[in-house]
């Protein structure tokens, strides 16, 4: 059964009485894009359960989805990715992608947004834009920002040009086969599936967690440059780039240890999205010990579009 550690989770669930901790927490920088494999990486990170243990984290793999998939092709590296997350134990996860939509497009439950995308009978780009007409229809405007998105300082709404593809396809093709998983909860949607299962009311207990994260925003929250560590092209990192990412490491030097090796991969990764990962890891885990889980569970908008832990 996952409980937390550095953090009272029996602030939200205080019946549990349970010390159990995460061992490990993935960070994984998402792609909706036809071979998502290519640009989609995943982190390991190995959680120290000594409180005096500096870093606390430690990065243990850093790999392309595709290379651990086996192939790049979205159809072949999502069924891995979901089959890894409920295979995952003691995992808390973090996702870089929106998990939910604005409930200003009045849309219902997280569940009912789920199957909203699910039975949609085009690509992510014509989902988009649907949702683009509803919001002009319900409020006026063309694009609404969640609530999370706008105090962790997202870079964009979870429905813009540049981000649709993720959430289309996050939403259906990951968080969708995995939201009936007796062993995953998806938070913070799932509070009362978590709670039953920590209070020994559900027939299975919850072995890992899986939770939005976003890199840029564990930048900002951080303190730490946000720009110009992501270079496209796919050609060799320039100087810029190259000192960005330098600085980004060193300021990460407290919470997680990273090999020389890995070092160099993320480095050398052209679009940075092995830096991602890593982020989107770390965010995670700082965001999940730092909320209060309670007044995220009773929030108004948070259980229904989502929240953004970082």
């Amino acid at each position: 059964m996952v409980n937390v550690k550095r953090d009272t989770y029996g602030a939200m669930f205080r019946t549990s009485g349970a010390k159990v901790c995460f061992q490990t927490v993935f960070g994984v920088d998402f792609s909706g894009a036809a071979l998502a494999g290519k640009n989609a990486w995943i982190a390991e990170i190995q959680i120290s359960q000594d409180d005096s243990t500096s870093p606390p984290l430690k990065l243990v793999d850093l790999q392309p989805l595709g290379r651990v998939a086996g192939q790049d092709e979205r159809e072949r590296v999502y069924p891995w990715l979901t089959n890894r997350i409920n295979a995952s134990k003691d995992a808390l996860w973090g996702m870089d992608f929106p998990f939910g939509l604005p409930v200003e497009l009045d849309l219902g439950s997280w569940n009912d947004q789920l199957n909203h995308v699910a039975i949609h009978s085009g690509d992510a780009k014509s989902y988009g834009r649907s949702l683009v007409e509803l919001a002009r229809q319900r409020s006026g405007a063309i694009h609404i920002r969640r609530e999370t998105d706008r105090e962790t300082q997202t870079p964009f709404d979870c429905y813009h040009y540049r981000i649709i593809y993720q959430t289309f396809h996050g939403m259906r093709d990951v968080l969708l086969p995995i939201k009936d998983s007796p062993t995953t909860a998806v938070m913070p949607f799932q509070a009362d599936k978590l709670a039953r299962s920590m209070t020994g009311q559900a027939s299975n207990a919850i072995s890992n967690i899986v939770v939005e994260a976003c890199p840029s925003s564990t930048l900002k929250r951080m303190q730490m440059p946000h720009q110009r560590y992501k270079q496209t092209g796919n050609k060799p990192i320039d100087a810029v780039h190259l000192r960005t990412r330098q600085q980004i490491l060193r300021g990460l030097r407290e919470i997680v240890q990273i090999s020389a090796h890995r070092r160099r991969v993320i480095l050398s990764n052209p679009g940075g999205d092995a830096l991602d990962a890593v982020l989107a890891g770390v965010g995670a885990w700082s965001g999940w010990n730092r909320v209060n889980h309670r007044q995220i569970a009773k929030h108004d908008h948070y259980p229904r579009e989502g929240f953004v832990y970082c």
